[in-house]
Formats: structure tokens, sequence, C-alpha cells
């Protein structure tokens, strides 16, 4: 485990390692919770003698300490790495592990920010890329190019389709190839799935979502076991210096020692509203790895622990009924990003997912998206009863 994780955490509980790992008691207050360190740098103890490895903040700073040795211990891994955003945290990844004229394998239902990343920056630096059903093994078999893929690169559940994506047969196909596996954990969260367990190289997370977990922070992490890849990482994070701040750093942190309980309301909320959804007569169809019919059921089943709190549905009527029923929600509010206490609705094809629109990952203009928040579920239920009509 990561040298910031603190003695005696490495085999608790999740909650106990989320309240407790990365950071001990201040020993000159006793201070239970992380200071926030407002400072850039670093008072030394005569040229290059730093105090505890701390020089200049975009390097190092005490409180993105405590938040990197907190999700390392979460996601089961050796190093956390803290960012301003989840897209800096995707592209010093990307820049770190991939060369000009270099692989990727994504899926075709990426989240529009990591598509355009790839499509209309890394694209022109020299990275190629294939979009593929992520759930299919043998289509991203099919997809890798022996000695060009470096990274194969998937979402599960994907941003909005809700598509699950087997890690471990992933993991095995990317490592035969010579690839590395790559899995955005953003919607699942470290406490519904690690990735790392089950042989993926980085686990990559959008810290604005739930591990933050309040709509109040923008970050990004990334977590590894092998420390030579926590090295190259370390270099390019230092070097792009796209870091998470210490007051953002603290936020997450904050966020993360309720990670649990919140997780699991999520959980209760979402399938309260996917009952409703499934027996209401203006939706076409409920998305949700939670149910038996979806494709992905038996593999969420084995990898996660529940199945998490994004809903996506269809409505019958086309993309003007899901204008309409967005616009009329009122307990669920009009807004994109995902994850935090309070219940959101969007339609992707307009907000998230605009950057897509004519290409192969288009998604479907009768899709709605939902972040279930943990408020009452009755209001939640009578809300979406409402919109709908």
């Amino acid at each position: 485990m990561s040298e910031h994780i603190q003695p005696g955490t490495e085999k608790a509980g999740f909650e106990t390692r989320a309240i407790h790992a990365g950071y001990e008691p201040d020993p000159s207050t006793g201070a239970v919770i992380p200071p926030i360190y407002a400072t850039s740098t670093y008072k030394q103890d005569g040229v290059g003698g730093m105090r505890g490895g701390y020089e200049y903040s975009r390097s190092a700073n005490p409180t993105r300490t405590a938040l990197e040795g907190c999700i390392a211990a979460l996601e089961e891994g050796e190093r956390g790495l803290a960012f301003a955003s989840g897209m800096a945290a995707e592209d010093t990844l990307l820049r770190a592990l991939c060369r000009p004229g270099d692989h990727v394998v994504i899926p075709d239902d990426a989240y529009g920010g990591t598509y355009r990343l790839i499509a209309r920056v890394a694209q022109p630096w020299g990275l190629r890329y294939t979009p593929v059903q992520v759930a299919d093994v043998a289509a991203v078999r099919a997809a890798i190019e022996p000695g060009s893929t470096k990274v194969v690169w998937v979402e599960t559940p994907t941003n909005p389709l809700l598509n699950v994506a087997d890690i471990a047969a992933l993991a095995t196909l990317a490592h035969d190839a010579g690839a590395l596996l790559v899995v955005d954990n953003t919607f699942a969260s470290p406490y519904l799935q690690q990735p790392l367990s089950l042989g993926a190289d980085v686990v990559v997370h959008s810290t604005t979502k739930y591990c933050g977990g309040h709509s109040d922070v923008v970050g990004g992490a990334l977590v590894v076991k092998d420390l030579e890849i926590a090295e190259q990482l370390t270099f390019h994070q230092n070097s792009i210096g796209g870091v998470a701040g210490p007051f953002d750093a603290w936020l997450v942190l904050r966020g993360l020692k309720t990670l649990g309980v919140r997780m699991d309301r999520h959980c209760d909320n979402a399938e309260r509203v996917v009952e409703f959804l499934q027996r209401h007569e203006a939706v076409s169809q409920v998305i949700y790895p939670g149910l038996e019919e979806h494709p992905g059921h038996q593999v969420a089943s084995r990898q996660m622990k529940r199945y998490g709190g994004i809903v996506s549905f269809r409505v019958t009527g086309g993309e003007p009924h899901a204008l309409d029923v967005c616009a009329k929600a009122e307990v669920f509010t009009l807004g994109e990003s995902l994850g935090g206490v309070e219940s959101l609705i969007e339609h992707p094809g307009r907000m998230t997912h605009a950057s897509v629109a004519g290409t192969d990952l288009e998604v479907p203009g009768d899709l709605i998206r939902l972040s279930v928040g943990i408020e009452t579920a009755e209001d939640l239920v009578a809300d979406l009863a409402q919109a709908l009509g």
C-alpha cells in the first residue's frame, strides 16, 4: 500500500479506510481532519533539505497527499494521484502512457469529454483510436492492434447507456496483447467496484462526482498498483501541472469519508425509481444494470457490490417528449454532472454528449439520464410521475 496510508488501515473495512486512511491526527495539535495547506512553497533545511518531501505545491502538498493516500486505499492500489479535474487526469494518463502513432481502444458510448479529448486533442497529436462495444469481449479483441494498442480504455458502467464491461476478462485480453487496461470507475465509485483487484492497471475518477459527492468541487484522480507506472504518472503530473489545489483536495477527502453511506442511499433510491419507470406507459425502455434483463446484469452482479445511482431511460414520443420531461422536472434539477446528493436530470444528446453528435458515438434522442440523489424516494417518484405526464 502507499506510504501515505495510515498504518493499521490496510486490512480495515471500506468505511474505516475512508475515514482514517491517508492522514494521522496532527502530532502537534491532535487535529483529526487534515488542514488546508494553502501554501505554494516550503522552508527547506538547507539546500535540497526538504521536510517530508515537500518543496513546491505543484509537486506535492500535504492536503493533496492525504487525499491521494485515501483514494489509493479505497481502490486497493499502491499510489493515488489527484488532479484539478477528471479531464486533467485523463490527459496526463494519455501523455504518460502513449506516444504519437500509438493506438487506443475506447467505448463506443464513451463520456463525451473523453471522446473529445481523444478525438480532437490526442488524435491531432498522433494518437489513433477505435470505438468499440466494451461489453463485447470479442469485439474488443478484434479492435486491438497487436504491437500498436497501448491502452484498452473502458468505462463500466458506461455513460450514458450503462453498458457493463467484464473487467477481469478485458484485463487478460489487454495484457496478452501487451496493452494496459484503464478503467473509468466514476459511475461505480470505489465503494461499489475496485477494478485494480480485478486486474486493471489504472483506475480513473472524476472526483467531482461520487467521491466529492456534494456538487461543490471539480477534481480527478488516478490510482495504480504498479509502482513503475506510478512513477511515470507522477512525473507527468508534476510536469503538466494540472494538480488538485489544497481546498479542492480537502473537499474531495471530506466527501470520501461519507461515500459508503451515501452510495447505499443512492442505490436504494435508484432501485425505487427503476421500479416506478418500469411500470410507466410513457417509458419505452429502462436501462439499469440491476435489472435481470440488462445484458450486463450477470457481470455487474459479479464485480459490483450494488448497481449504482445512475438510471437511463427512453420515452415514447421521441426527442420532443424527452426534452419536455427534462423541462418539467422539479425535484430533479436539470443539469449536467452526476453523483451529488441532489438528483439531476439531463438529456445526453443535447447536453453531456452533444460533442459526439453525428459520430458513431451519438446517443438516442429519446434518452434521458438521471443521477438519483439521496432525497426522500417518494418525492423523486412523484416528480417523475408529474414530469412524464
